[in-house]
């Protein structure tokens, strides 16, 4: 007997048990969903930038050597958290190894489909299942390209009861939004309390989590850290919960399991995290303010003098990775250094 798809099994469990909180939803939805498929590309359901332009992660690799080459030159480890296809770390690795560069190579990936795509691009690297089993001895050199928009987000909305947890209920694999229990008013900020009703905040604990332990690790270990993703700072009122299927946004509770699901990253929060463990907060700032400061345009000229036909296409390339109405606002970097490193470049 074929097993129930997500959504049958999710509203099982919610007819049983009762409303669950988007955050859980949000988690099983995805876990399903990157598990099962490539979701990148033309084929899938939408396009990150290292599949936009070797250049990105070439840009990231030469960013890595140049603050290794200035902190002392021990060997590190090259984290990536959720890096796709490996497009991005064989194009930073192949730069990085011009600088004599030669980390061992660690991949935070749980879903077997794109491990098995990791593989054929780097094969030497080695899969982890969480940030917890990261090696423990030597500086890391971390990168999270759209890695913390598709962690879990709790939301809270404002009701006329106050402020409560927003839930998920269903009608058959219909499922609703409601308000849940009310929440204490010491978790919310305080300029908030009086919001209006049918104000929602999102706040993302998993994320939390991730960069206090990483930043801990940072401050014993040293090494760098670059959080490259869509967001804002926070916090701040306001839904981002946002779903893409074929390139196109959807309902994001419609079809659990079958499309991306992801929220606008709180970089504030995250950058205070950072620096209550120790670690050093750089930006952050506009994918393309960063991506221009730390050479992507000489890097574009190189590429079309000895490549004159793709002239158009590394200028379309540069556009989509910087352009105002492209990626490079709406896409923030900040960086997280060890106190014991040099400030990378980008941020002055």
């Amino acid at each position: 007997m074929a097993e129930p798809h997500l959504a049958e099994r999710l509203a099982r469990a919610i007819t049983l048990g009762g409303p669950i909180p988007v955050a859980h939803f949000m988690a099983a939805a995805n876990a399903h969903y990157y598990a099962t498929r490539d979701p990148l590309g033309l084929a899938g359901d939408f396009t990150t930038a290292p599949e936009i332009s070797q250049m990105f992660g070439e840009m990231i690799g030469l960013w890595l050597a140049d603050v290794w080459m200035r902190s002392g030159q021990v060997k590190p480890s090259y984290v990536e958290l959720g890096p796709g296809r490996g497009t991005l770390a064989a194009d930073a690795l192949r730069s990085m190894s011009r600088f004599g560069v030669e980390p061992d190579i660690h991949f935070v990936e749980t879903s077997p489909v794109l491990r098995d795509l990791q593989a054929k691009r780097v094969a030497t690297a080695k899969w982890h299942n969480s940030v917890e089993s990261l090696p423990e001895d030597g500086p890391l050199m971390i990168v999270a390209n759209e890695f913390f928009d598709a962690l879990p987000a709790h939301q809270l909305v404002k009701t006329a009861h106050g402020w409560c947890e927003r839930l998920l209920a269903c009608q058959d694999t219909l499922f609703l939004p409601i308000a849940g229990k009310p929440v204490p008013l010491d978790i919310i900020p305080p300029d908030f309390v009086d919001a209006a009703p049918g104000s929602i905040i999102e706040t993302s604990p998993a994320s939390v989590a991730i960069v206090q332990l990483l930043a801990d690790r940072l401050v014993k270990q040293g090494g760098v850290m670059a959080v490259i993703d869509y967001g804002y700072d926070g916090p701040v009122l306001g839904e981002s919960l946002q779903a893409v299927k074929n390139h196109n946004f959807a309902n994001p509770f419609e079809n659990p399991g079958e499309q991306d699901l992801t929220v606008h990253v709180d970089f504030e929060t995250l950058g205070a995290m950072a620096e209550i463990c120790g670690a050093r907060v750089y930006g952050p700032v506009g994918q393309g303010e960063w991506l221009t400061k730390i050479g992507l345009g000489a890097r574009a000229e190189n590429l079309k003098a000895s490549a004159p036909d793709k002239a158009a296409d590394l200028d379309g390339a540069v556009e989509r990775l910087t352009g105002a109405n492209a990626m490079g606002t709406l896409f923030r970097v900040m960086a997280l250094a060890a106190p014991s490193w040099p400030q990378p470049e980008g941020f002055a």
